[in-house]
């Protein structure tokens, strides 16, 4: 094993501090008593407390967590689809442009993927809204999950479905009870990261939303262009534990799967 060297450990403390050090701050200033977010005046929790009474955060942040997860749902479903077909689809007639359909929101700018949904919601007629920015969500977070599941399918084994259908399951069958369950760790990895994905858009939502709809990342950005307020603190802090605790808990789901199979494998081999 090689042992880290003076400049490697000085490279990581300043990588990890450039990250993960303003969040730190913004934490810890969001139980600032003062009003004047870079001007400590002692601790108190009372910017959680008036954010709970912000009508307009609360709405805010209700239409992001219904956008999110309904999303990150629909994205994950199409998504597995997407990568069962690009990993088992063989060859087939469009195999190419099907595939660069599904990569291309990962290289495409933001900007351009939401003035073109804009076009295409312009052009046929449909009122911005939820509807709209939940479908917008899905087709740019979708890409995400196949690139996940189609991970995971490439080194899956088929001859657990191969002896499940010996034993007289239905394909259907043979995916419901041994395929989605091997697989199910990089299916709820890809619906957090769709998830995450969803609560942290600002511009492709921007383009979607209409009068009737705002989003939270929209409504921290009209504020902040007013000014930082201790609240924004306060609900930064909030969101950054949400997407800590998702990100801990889908190390644990994989962790725990993988451990699980390698526990399954050595049974597997003793008998």
């Amino acid at each position: 094993m090689r042992r880290l060297t003076w400049f490697n450990t000085t490279a990581l403390t300043l990588g990890f501090a450039f990250l993960y050090l303003p969040m730190l701050i913004l934490i810890i200033y969001s139980f600032n008593e003062s009003k004047l977010v870079t001007v400590w005046a002692g601790f108190s929790t009372k910017w959680y407390g008036e954010l709970l009474q912000n009508e307009a955060f609360l709405s805010a942040a209700w239409v992001t967590l219904k956008v999110a997860v309904i999303s990150s749902t629909f994205a994950t479903v199409l998504g597995t689809m997407g990568a069962l077909v690009l990993v088992r689809g063989g060859r087939f007639m469009g195999r190419t442009l099907f595939s660069g359909m599904i990569y291309a929101p990962l290289v495409m700018p933001e900007v351009i993927t939401g003035l073109s949904l804009l076009l295409l919601f312009i052009g046929i007629g449909l009122d911005r809204g939820v509807f709209t920015i939940v479908l917008a969500h899905t087709t740019f977070s979708m890409c995400y999950v196949s690139v996940v599941v189609s991970s995971r399918l490439v080194s899956f084994d088929r001859s657990l479905e191969e002896a499940a259908l010996d034993l007289g399951c239905s394909p259907m069958q043979a995916f419901r009870l041994v395929t989605l369950p091997i697989i199910a760790p990089a299916v709820i990895s890809g619906w957090l990261l769709a998830f995450t994905l969803s609560l942290d858009d600002l511009v492709i939502a921007s383009f979607t939303a209409g009068p009737s709809a705002t989003t939270l990342p929209m409504k921290i950005w009209s504020s902040v262009r007013l000014g930082v307020s201790p609240e924004i603190n306060a609900l930064s802090t909030i969101m950054i534990g949400i997407v800590a605790i998702g990100v801990i808990s889908a190390s644990l789901v994989t962790k725990r799967a993988s451990l699980r199979q390698q526990a399954e494998e050595r049974a597997a081999v003793q008998a």
